[in-house]
């Protein structure tokens, strides 16, 4: 095995460091600048004819809860290796949020948290991000579908047909599944992988769950109270469900974390573009929520991976 002199490798490190912030940095820079169809203008407008301390400071709010019920999230479910602070939680959720900014469906963040653990609790690290993961996005899918079916009731987007034959595409896939829940495919099974989420206690689940409720609640009413800001007024029903809809579709495309907002922007586009919205007003709400979410604990989070030490590797 090669033996790498500690001053490369703490030079090698320094450089990951760097590489990483410095991409993120970049992609941000990169999507704000070069985006054609962000009309600065149109939003100084419209900013200077609606703003408000107390608005502004509650929209600042929704993002901080939001974070923070992803923080606690990761706090609840870390403890079945061992208990974190808080404080730990918000500097693994941010740093691993950083590392995973331009990696395929932010691939990088799994590896980003696994770095603040022993090595022996790599798989352990991984799954548990998986499962942090998994809930949101299954809740997405809960919320989405309801969503996607009143907005069609409203609009006949798609039609019964169709909608009886994703009804049953779903239930087709649900029993392959169960039916094949015992088949092996290198040493890995569905039967196993449902005895591992069983393993962990039941009360963690339970957090698991109310916590992913509360931060969908809040990111998709802060979407909701944005378009508020810019002057669309729809019945809330109406409003909340193509909101659902647009993170149900735009969470099962796969993409770059920093592609975020352009993929969700683009489904909000079509389902907006219904209800009669401005364009540039959707790509605007779009890219505010993605800066809001997404930057800013990206320009924190860089301070953690900057400030991260290889000694937490052993």
């Amino acid at each position: 095995m090669i033996s790498i002199p500690h001053k490369t490798k703490q030079f090698l490190v320094l450089l990951i460091k760097v590489l990483i912030v410095g991409g993120a940095f970049y992609f941000i820079y990169n999507q704000l600048a070069n985006n054609d169809k962000l009309d600065w203008q149109k939003f100084i407008v419209l900013f200077k004819k609606n703003q408000s301390v107390s608005g502004i400071s509650f929209i600042l709010l929704l993002s901080v809860l939001n974070r923070y019920f992803e923080i606690l999230k990761w706090q609840n479910l870390s403890q079945y290796i061992h208990k974190i602070t808080v404080a730990e939680s918000t500097k693994q959720v941010l740093a691993a949020l950083t590392a995973g900014l331009f990696t395929p469906n932010g691939v990088g963040e799994y590896a980003g948290k696994a770095l603040f653990f022993a090595k022996k609790d790599t798989k352990k690290v991984i799954f548990l991000n998986l499962i942090c993961n998994g809930i949101q996005m299954i809740l997405t899918v809960i919320f989405g579908i309801f969503g996607l079916l009143y907005f069609n009731t409203q609009f006949h987007v798609i039609t019964s047909q169709t909608v009886l034959i994703l009804f049953g595409i779903c239930f087709l896939l649900f029993g392959i599944l169960f039916f094949s829940k015992k088949i092996n495919i290198k040493g890995y099974s569905i039967e196993k992988l449902i005895h591992k989420i069983n393993e962990i206690p039941k009360n963690i689940h339970q957090r698991n769950i109310i916590l992913g409720i509360c931060r969908y609640l809040v990111f998709s009413h802060q979407y909701y109270f944005l378009f508020l800001a810019f002057d669309v007024d729809l019945p809330y029903l109406t409003l909340m469900s193509a909101i659902s809809s647009v993170y149900f579709l735009a969470s099962s495309l796969p993409t770059f974390q920093f592609l975020d907002f352009a993929v969700k922007g683009s489904v909000a586009v079509y389902f907006f573009g219904i209800l009669g919205v401005n364009e540039w007003i959707v790509i605007f709400i779009s890219t505010l929520m993605w800066f809001l979410n997404v930057v800013l604990p990206v320009v924190i989070g860089s301070y953690y991976v900057l400030n991260f030490k290889t000694k937490e590797l052993a």
